[in-house]
């Protein structure tokens, strides 16, 4: 089992960044709290402080087509933000 998926880049995120210095990915969603924090750490070789997850559930999404109206569920998906202790970043712009 992959643990992370991919970072969160929004705007929200980028503003917890800046003032919390925390960070968010979208993670496995039977991952747990100790494996998030132990393949962030080894990933990226940091400290972390703390690990927060929230679930969310797919939503239910239609729209009208020639064809008549299609409907469908979005992706469900499990988000962890995570915080640093201070001093530490993550910079996911550098080239490995």
């Amino acid at each position: 089992m992959e643990v992370l998926k991919k970072p969160l880049l929004t705007e929200k995120i980028s503003q917890l960044t800046e003032k919390l210095n925390r960070y968010a990915f979208i993670v496995d969603p039977r991952a747990n709290k100790i494996q998030i924090k132990g393949a962030i750490e080894t990933m990226y070789g940091i400290n972390i402080v703390a690990v927060n997850t929230m679930r969310y559930v797919g939503k239910l999404k239609s729209r009208n087509t020639k064809a008549g109206a299609v409907s469908g569920r979005a992706a469900k998906y499990k988000k962890a933000i995570i915080t640093l202790k201070d001093g530490e970043t993550i910079d996911f712009y550098s080239t490995i």
